[in-house]
């Protein structure tokens, strides 16, 4: 499938990116050798709430979650310190075996840190409910929910770090809000956005396939004690960069406005032709 979309590539008009240029500038300048005509319009999921907060718009209450959101947690992150608590949690779709969710268990607890879990009820291989040890032995530090409303959560100012699976919405949704990664992905385009988390963009750690809880609590403990300043500081400075470029004159606000411009455009000269 990647294979057959990079081949029409050049055909296309254009390409719609939901990324911004300031996070993928020299990928993107190679990708215009292939296709000049590239749309990054992202952030996309802060696109509405920078043009609401412009006009001094409130945004209704609304999600497009598949699961039902767990908002006791954001009274639970209203009792805990600032840069405090990590939040846990590997998307919609990754599945892992108990005896993997064992090992970030005792890797999470090991680590000393508060930390907000998602553990989705289908998310454990074999098995529809999370493990009762689990939970009991995790009432000291953590609190575990079936879903969270992720958005919020990344901007709460409780929120320190963000283990995650590094699916794209997530990356992004932690880059804007200023939130480092532990990144272990899953599938797909995880395993490169995860090494750009590390080594492009310096924003956290890339734990690769790897599950073993020593190794989870060595670098929970990196991200939010030991090199917490240092990932603290990169994190501020990409976020502040995500909100110029959706701010008037910002690049994705730009080309936001050109794609609006080209599409009235290209429908004027379909009407025309017909």
């Amino acid at each position: 499938m990647y294979k057959t979309e990079c081949e029409e590539n050049p055909r296309a008009y254009g390409l719609i990116l939901n990324t911004f240029e300031e996070l993928e500038g020299p990928i993107l300048s190679e990708m215009r050798t292939l296709c000049p005509n590239i749309y990054t319009i992202g952030p996309l999921q802060a696109h509405l709430k920078a043009k609401l907060a412009a006009k001094e718009t409130s945004l209704p209450a609304f999600s497009n979650s598949l699961w039902e959101e767990d908002r006791t947690c954001i009274n639970w992150l209203d009792s805990q310190p600032p840069k405090s608590v990590l939040y846990v949690s590997f998307g919609s779709l990754a599945v892992m075996e108990n005896n993997q969710l064992m090992e970030f268990w005792h890797g999470l607890v090991n680590s000393g840190q508060h930390f907000l879990w998602v553990i989705r009820p289908d998310s454990i291989a074999g098995r529809h409910e999370i493990p009762v040890e689990l939970l009991e032995g995790t009432k000291q530090r953590g609190y575990v929910v079936g879903w969270a409303p992720q958005e919020e959560v990344l901007a709460h100012p409780a929120i320190g770090g963000f283990l995650t699976h590094s699916g794209w919405n997530s990356t992004l949704e932690s880059v804007f809000e200023g939130v480092p990664m532990i990144c272990w992905p899953y599938f797909l385009d995880q395993q490169v956005n995860s090494r750009l988390v590390e080594e492009e963009w310096k924003l956290g750690l890339d734990m690769k396939d790897t599950c073993d809880r020593s190794i989870i609590e060595k670098m929970v403990r990196d991200l939010m004690e030991v090199r917490k300043e240092e990932f603290q500081q990169r994190a501020v400075l990409m976020a502040k960069l995500a909100k110029e470029c959706l701010s008037e004159g910002g690049s994705s606000y730009r080309s936001l406005e050109r794609l609006i411009n080209d599409i009235r455009s290209l429908s004027a000269q379909v009407v025309c032709d017909a």
